[in-house]
């Protein structure tokens, strides 16, 4: 009995750690920016953070686009002129950061971008020593929780990072499925195209072949 009390609590203690940690800050868009158009997000930031983004033009004409990213106080951070994808990190001050995809310069086709944000040190501090709240008398079957909290930090971290290799990846899959698509049916209409030039150019020349081998003096007689 004394062993099943002893396995409960330590499940409870495990669940209210887990619960104490911070959820994933990371995350991944994919939108569609129409011709002649500009979009622009926000992202709140705290000092001492990082914030890193990473984009791609997975579809439309010259896949390219001007990026650009403005700090709180409206300086310029980072400026990309029609790239098909770029990665920017900055180091962070409190206030609001604005990224904007501008598309202005094409009047005809749109185009499909993905960008994921990372965000790294964001709400930590108080949050990461929540835990210890929930630590009453010696440590549970001889296991020291911060044993216990590097292991869960260090699988949410490489789990983070291989969902993040996951998306890029699904990202450049779906650009370069986009690219031969369009190639494609570029190929097929070009090649409709010569094939009725050559049809129209051997027509014109046999027809010119025959008329130069007639027989004009018979129409005489």
């Amino acid at each position: 009995m004394e062993v099943f009390t002893v396995c409960v609590a330590f499940l409870s203690l495990f669940v209210s750690v887990i619960s104490a940690f911070s959820q994933s800050l990371d995350s991944d868009f994919t939108f569609i920016l129409p011709a002649g158009r500009k979009e622009c997000f926000f992202q709140s930031m705290k000092k001492d953070a990082s914030l890193e983004i990473e984009y791609q033009v997975l579809d439309g004409a010259g896949l390219d686009v001007d990026f650009y990213m403005h700090s709180p106080s409206g300086h310029i951070l980072a400026f990309d002129h029609r790239k098909s994808d770029g990665v920017h990190t900055v180091e962070t001050e409190d206030g609001d950061y604005m990224f904007c995809f501008d598309n202005t310069f094409s009047a005809v086709s749109e185009k499909m971008i993905f960008f994921e944000l990372i965000l790294d040190n964001v709400d930590e501090g108080e949050k990461s020593e929540d835990w210890k709240a929930y630590v009453q008398g010696p440590d549970l079957l001889d296991m020291k929780l911060e044993d216990i909290m590097d292991t869960i930090n260090s699988v949410k971290a490489r789990l983070g990072k291989s969902l993040q290799i996951q998306t890029v990846l699904k990202a450049f899959e779906a650009r370069d499925r986009n690219l031969q698509e369009s190639n494609y049916e570029r190929v097929n209409m070009w090649s409709c195209t010569n094939l009725v030039i050559m049809v129209i150019v051997s027509g014109v020349q046999v027809y010119l072949l025959r008329s130069l081998f007639d027989d004009k003096r018979k129409i005489h007689t």
